[in-house]
C-alpha cells in the first residue's frame, strides 16, 4: 500500500504558487454514508436512500457517479471515483457500482463519524497518487436534473479550486426552508488566475459565465421565521452540501482547523488495507475520530479565519435537491393536471397535491389533498405533507421499541443475493430466497433453529454434515438443528427456493460462521 501524503508539503508552499509542470486533474469523491431516516418506509437503516430507485431506475448512488460524464472543466477527469461508504452497506454499495461499470476505490468506515472524517480519509487517499488532485466531492444521496448546468457551475468551482480556494455549491432559495443549512454570501469575486494556463485555456469562457463569491459564514438550519428573512435579505443561499478542493488544500485545512480528526484519520488510513474491492480503515483509529461534518469542522471556521484557505461559493443552478424528504420528491417529479404524483399502482380520484408510491398493493386516494402514501411490504406511510420532516420522530420510535421495520426491509440483500421475510410465526418463519448464479452461502450452523428448504427453480448444491448433494426443482432438503450446512448455487440461473425455520428462536444472530467467501464474522 503506499504509504498516505501528509499536508506538510502543501503548508509550506502557497496554493497560488504551484510550477508550472504540475498536471491537475479533477477527481470526483462520493460520499455514500447516510441514512436518510425522512425517506421511510422506503430508506432504512441497512438499505439507506442512496441505494434506492427513487426517481427512475438509477439508485441515487448510480445517477452521481453519472454527473461528472462530460464534464469539461479545463483539467482532465480522472477515470476512478473514490467513494466512501459505511461497512454494513459495502456489498450493496459495490454491485451497485459494479453493475454500472464505475472503477472504484471504495473506503469503507467501520464507524459513522460524519462528513469530515469521511472527507478527510477520501482526500488521503486521492493524495497518495495526486497530492494537488481537484476533488469534486458529492454526497450520493442528492439528485441534479439539469447536467449541462451542474457542469458549468462545477467547472467554475475547479477554477478556484485549482487556486487553492475551498468552493462550496450554494443555492439560491425560491422559498423559506427549514429543513437546509444556509451560507451568507459575501462579494463577488472574479475567475483566479489559472496556474497553469495552458490546461484551462479551452475552458475560460465556460467559467466566467458563472459567478462566484466570496464565503461570509454558515449557518445552521433556522427557524421558519429566520429562514423567511434569510430569503428576503437575498444575502443567504442554502449549502447544497457539494464541495471542490485540491487533496493537499483541505488536509492543510482539517489539520489546522480540526488536528483530532486529521491525525485519527491519518492514523486510520495509514493502519488500513485493501480486501479485494474494498480498502479498510484501521477500525480502532477511525473511531478514536471526533464526529463532525465538513460545514461545522471547517467550513464554519473559514468563515472566521482565511489564512489557511479562502471560502468560496458557486452558484449552482441545476435542478438541485438533497432528496432529504418526501415532499422534495414530490416537488421535483412530474405532476398531473392536479399536481398529484403516482408512482406504481395508484390511483387518484379527487384527488389534490398527493404524492403516492407503491411498491406492490394498490393504493386508492379519494379526494385527499397535501398528502404523503408510502407502501411498501411490511410498513405504510400516511404524512401530512406540510409535517414530513417528523417522518425521523417516527423511525426513532420504532427504533426504541425494538421494531425491525427501522433497519431492513422484508426484503434483505446479501452478497449472494437476497431473501424475502414471507411469514412468520411464534416458532416459524418462512422465506423466500434468491442466491445469484455462482455464489454460496457461508459455512455455518444453528443453535436454535432447523430449516427445510424447497427449490422452486435452478439447482441448489447443499453441504449437510459431511454430505454434499443436488437439489433439483420440486425437491427438498432438511437441515436439522445444530448441523453444520451449506447452500450453493452451481448453476448459471438464479437459484430461488423456500426455506421454512422451526424452533424456538429464528434471529439472525443466531449463526456460526465456519467459513465465509465474503469475510463476514
Amino acid at each position: 500500500m503506499t504509504a498516505p501524503v501528509t499536508a506538510t508539503s502543501a503548508d509550506t508552499r502557497p496554493a497560488e504558487a504551484l510550477p508550472a509542470q504540475v498536471k491537475l486533474k479533477v477527481h470526483p469523491v462520493i460520499l455514500a454514508g447516510g441514512s436518510g431516516t425522512r425517506l421511510w418506509p422506503m430508506s432504512r437503516e441497512q438499505h439507506p436512500k442512496q441505494l434506492i430507485g427513487l426517481l427512475g431506475e438509477d439508485s441515487l448512488l448510480q445517477s452521481t457517479t453519472r454527473r461528472l460524464d462530460g464534464l469539461e472543466a479545463g483539467y482532465p477527469l480522472t477515470g476512478k471515483l473514490v467513494v466512501v461508504a459505511n461497512e454494513e452497506q459495502r456489498f450493496t454499495t459495490a454491485e451497485q457500482l459494479r453493475t454500472i461499470g464505475k472503477p472504484t476505490r471504495l473506503i469503507l468506515e467501520p464507524v459513522g463519524r460524519d462528513t469530515a472524517p469521511a472527507l478527510t480519509v477520501a482526500a488521503l487517499s486521492v493524495a497518495a497518487q495526486d497530492e494537488d488532485g481537484i476533488m469534486v466531492v458529492m454526497p450520493a444521496d442528492h439528485a441534479v436534473t439539469d447536467i449541462k448546468g451542474f457542469h458549468a457551475a462545477v467547472a467554475a468551482g475547479v477554477q478556484h479550486a485549482a487556486a487553492g480556494q475551498i468552493v462550496t455549491m450554494g443555492i439560491v432559495p425560491t422559498r423559506a426552508e427549514t429543513g437546509y443549512g444556509y451560507i451568507r454570501i459575501g462579494a463577488a469575486i472574479g475567475t483566479p488566475g489559472d496556474p497553469d494556463e495552458t490546461q484551462a485555456a479551452d475552458h475560460a469562457d465556460t467559467s466566467a459565465a458563472v459567478a462566484a463569491h466570496r464565503l461570509d459564514r454558515f449557518v445552521e438550519k433556522p427557524h421558519l421565521e429566520l429562514a423567511q428573512r434569510y430569503v428576503e435579505s437575498r444575502e443567504y443561499w442554502w449549502n447544497s452540501g457539494i464541495f471542490i478542493m485540491r487533496a493537499s488544500t483541505w488536509l492543510k485545512a482539517i489539520r489546522h482547523f480540526q488536528p483530532a480528526i486529521y491525525e485519527a484519520c491519518e492514523a486510520a488510513y495509514a493502519g488500513g488495507k485493501a480486501d479485494g474491492d474494498f480498502f479498510r480503515l484501521q477500525r480502532d483509529a477511525f473511531s478514536a475520530s471526533p464526529s463532525n461534518s465538513i460545514d461545522y469542522a471547517v467550513m464554519e471556521q473559514l468563515g472566521h479565519d482565511q489564512n489557511v484557505a479562502a471560502g468560496v461559493v458557486v452558484p449552482l443552478q441545476a435542478g438541485w435537491s438533497d432528496v432529504g424528504s418526501w415532499d422534495a420528491i414530490w416537488d421535483i417529479s412530474e405532476k398531473d393536471a392536479e399536481q398529484n404524483v403516482g408512482r406504481g399502482r395508484v390511483m387518484f380520484e379527487g384527488a389534490s397535491s398527493t404524492f403516492a408510491h407503491s411498491e406492490g398493493r394498490l393504493i386508492a386516494c379519494v379526494g385527499t389533498q397535501d398528502l404523503v402514501v408510502v407502501e411498501t411490504a411490511d410498513a405504510i406511510l400516511v404524512a401530512d405533507k406540510s409535517r414530513v420532516q417528523d417522518v425521523k420522530k417516527i423511525v426513532g420510535r420504532i427504533r426504541s421499541e425494538g421494531g425491525l421495520e427501522a433497519a431492513n426491509h422484508r426484503k434483505v440483500h446479501r452478497p449472494w443475493g437476497n431473501y424475502d421475510s414471507v411469514d412468520t410465526g411464534e416458532r416459524f418463519q418462512v422465506k423466500r430466497i434468491v442466491v445469484k448464479p455462482g455464489a454460496r452461502l457461508s459455512l455455518q450452523m444453528h443453535h436454535h433453529r432447523a430449516e427445510h428448504w424447497i427449490v422452486v427453480r435452478g439447482t441448489a448444491l447443499v453441504t449437510r454434515g459431511e454430505e454434499r448433494f443436488i437439489v433439483s426443482e420440486n425437491e427438498s432438503a432438511y437441515i436439522p438443528l445444530g448441523v453444520t450446512h451449506r447452500l450453493e448455487n452451481p448453476g448459471k440461473m438464479p437459484l430461488e427456493m423456500i426455506e421454512v425455520q422451526s424452533g424456538s428462536y429464528l434471529g439472525e444472530d443466531d449463526i456460526v460462521r465456519f467459513d465465509d467467501t465474503y469475510g463476514r464474522q
